[in-house]
């Protein structure tokens, strides 16, 4: 395990707020840190570690995520947001709220039965208050598609990522990733992926897409780098 000094004033600290993680996920995030061997000090609802550790406790955080996750998304200190006073709601819908906001990442915080979220949040959140009171929360909320994205997706980014990393003109890989960006959308994540994680997805497959297209002379290594990106994410998912 990295020695460091948490109080030495010239290291350079990361803090990843887990306020919003239930006891469970929170040994279960304690417990993974000890297997890895990650060296970190808990600063009230804040995990902190060494800055040079940040990439190893990225990755460890969508590996959980994709097992506990996903996870509820704090209001930022310091942001009031917008209020929603819910005191006559019964619990199941309270419940079901709690879930959703979750689900769609909201940022958000809960005093009783009160919960404020985000600013730029408002109207979605006006949506789903209007659909769970009707009973009709599951018919595509916030954009939701309603669906997921096809079986072979994640599978097929890889084996395309990882031929076009290694020769960028890989026709079959080339192929593949054009074929499947047609596929894929945001709304509509893998399964076991959060919409978080699986934008960021759908993003580098587009970015490599570009990169695929690009006519300008030092595209070869930006199809090569865009490869390497998307199959760096995805790796841990297949």
């Amino acid at each position: 395990m990295l020695d460091w000094n948490p109080n030495d004033p010239d290291t350079v600290k990361v803090h990843y707020d887990v306020r919003g993680w239930s006891l469970d996920q929170r040994a279960e995030l304690s417990e993974a840190l000890a297997d890895d061997e990650l060296a970190h000090v808990w600063e009230d609802d804040e995990l902190v570690i060494p800055e040079e550790l940040e990439a190893d406790v990225d990755a460890l955080f969508e590996r959980l995520e994709v097992a506990l996750g996903p996870f509820a998304v704090p209001l930022a200190d310091g942001d009031d947001g917008i209020e929603f006073g819910l005191d006559e709601w019964p619990p199941a819908d309270l419940a079901t709220l709690a879930s959703a906001l979750i689900r769609f990442e909201i940022p958000h915080r809960w005093d009783a039965t009160s919960v404020s979220v985000a600013t730029e949040a408002e109207s979605d959140v006006d949506g789903l208050l209007d659909d769970i009171e009707q009973g009709i929360y599951d018919a595509g909320v916030l954009g939701e598609g309603g669906g997921t994205a096809p079986e072979d997706a994640l599978s097929t980014m890889f084996s395309a990522a990882d031929r076009l990393a290694k020769d960028p003109e890989d026709e079959s890989g080339r192929e593949d990733i054009r074929e499947l960006q047609g596929r894929i959308t945001p709304a509509e994540p893998a399964y076991g992926l959060s919409a978080a994680t699986w934008t960021k997805i759908v993003v580098a497959v587009e970015a490599l897409v570009g990169a695929l297209d690009d006519p300008e002379e030092g595209s070869v290594s930006d199809v090569i780098g865009a490869a390497q990106d998307l199959r760096s994410r995805v790796r841990g998912y297949v």
